[in-house]
């Protein structure tokens, strides 16, 4: 059974391996003329962790991790208001597997090489399906025909639109992030540094594990089309923003111009799609759910898991397998879509009153009590045998 796999990050590698063990004969097809390395720290927590298990891919990816030491959080002159260590915790603001995003898939692409057809620089603008597979054409002029498509892509997925249309909406979240890679310094260490300031603007710095750091700078704002405009224009405004701020921000903003490859400016948003399937056409990962929840790598790794489980169960029948990922994930899902009342205002105080009540509430989640009881927190799903995928 021949698959096309579109999108490859993280799903669709993981999804395109696991196919491949399964039997099938996945091709994986990016839309970037190379493998993509940059991006920020992710983190893969519990039925993430328990892929990563089953698949045989725990080791090396804990092999890879940052080891970034807990989360401190400071006021806008640099000094610490609380802590929260990872102490063994897997699941904590820093999780037991926390590893760069160029690195995961680098992992993942590495299983998949010299098994599974890798393409670049092309991408699908045309397809049509009928009971017994997709016909695709891609951007370059390639007219292929398959027995199933995978759309494994991001968040303002082409490839997704050409099959769903209208019926994907998007929630706005009110606020813009710019996330990029800047020079180590002699002062960092192995904490994640997060600042907030007041009209709603944070700063983060995060280690990793190849002698640079990540850094992050967020603020509230109603939607004007920033993230579409060219990187200098967006550096700009991010100097004007910040303006006054403190604490390491000028040199985040320089590290932004120094690295403009690895710099990338978006709208914080979610992403609905009523249903993850049509007829043999199937969305996992940011392309059927994504958002700033901080379980973006985990579900993506859990829905190709139980995407390619489910089609090694049912490979003669790829719509009634598609309709068994759907109904195992679903809810699960939207569990995880659902944010707390107010993200992620909350969180970005426009005056100094509600930065002081932040700033109570992050003291709050640092003591041992607290963070006992998050500890104690049930698993959320279990997840099927699937001896196909090994």
């Amino acid at each position: 059974m021949r698959v096309l796999v579109t999108g490859g990050s993280i799903a669709g590698p993981a999804v395109a391996w696991q196919l491949h063990r399964a039997g099938f004969t996945p091709t994986l097809l990016e839309r970037a003329p190379e493998p993509r390395g940059a991006g920020q720290n992710v983190d893969i927590r519990g039925a993430g962790r328990d892929v990563l298990r089953r698949t045989g891919m725990y080791e090396r990816v804990a092999a890879a991790v940052t080891g970034e030491t807990g989360t401190r959080f400071l006021r806008p002159d640099g000094s610490v208001y609380a802590s929260i260590p990872v102490h063994g915790r897997p699941d904590g603001p820093t999780a037991e597997l926390e590893i760069l995003r160029g690195e995961l898939s680098r992992l993942l692409l590495e299983a998949t090489a010299g098994k599974v057809e890798h393409r670049y620089g092309d991408r699908l603008v045309h397809l049509t399906q009928d009971e017994r597979g997709v016909g695709v054409v891609t951007e370059t002029g390639r007219e292929e025909r398959y027995d199933m498509l995978v759309i494994a892509e991001g968040r303002r997925s082409s490839t997704r639109d050409l099959v769903f249309g209208a019926e994907v909406t998007y929630r706005d979240l009110g606020e813009y992030v710019a996330y990029g890679t800047v020079d180590r310094a002699a002062d960092d260490d192995g904490w994640w540094h997060w600042m907030t300031a007041t009209d709603g603007r944070i700063a983060s710095l995060r280690p990793d594990n190849v002698g640079t750091a990540r850094a992050a700078l967020g603020f509230l704002a109603p939607p004007m089309g920033l993230n579409r405009l060219d990187t200098a224009t967006q550096l700009r405004v991010l100097r004007e923003r910040f303006a006054g701020v403190g604490w390491k921000v000028p040199r985040i903003l320089d590290g932004f111009a120094a690295r403009p490859r690895e710099f990338y400016f978006e709208r914080a948003e979610q992403v609905f799609v009523p249903r993850w399937s049509h007829g043999r056409v199937a969305v996992v990962g940011d392309a059927a759910w994504g958002g700033p929840t901080g379980m973006g790598t985990t579900l993506a790794l859990l829905g190709a898991h139980v995407l390619a489980g489910e089609l090694a169960r049912a490979p003669h029948d790829p719509p009634a397998a598609l309709r068994a990922y759907e109904t195992l994930l679903r809810s699960y899902v939207t569990k995880t879509q659902r944010l707390p009342p107010g993200v992620p205002a909350v969180a970005l105080p426009r005056t100094r009153r509600g930065l002081t009540m932040l700033h109570g509430l992050h003291r709050l989640a640092a003591t041992r009590a607290f963070r006992r009881l998050a500890d104690r927190a049930p698993a959320p799903i279990g997840l099927p045998d699937y001896p196909a995928l090994g």
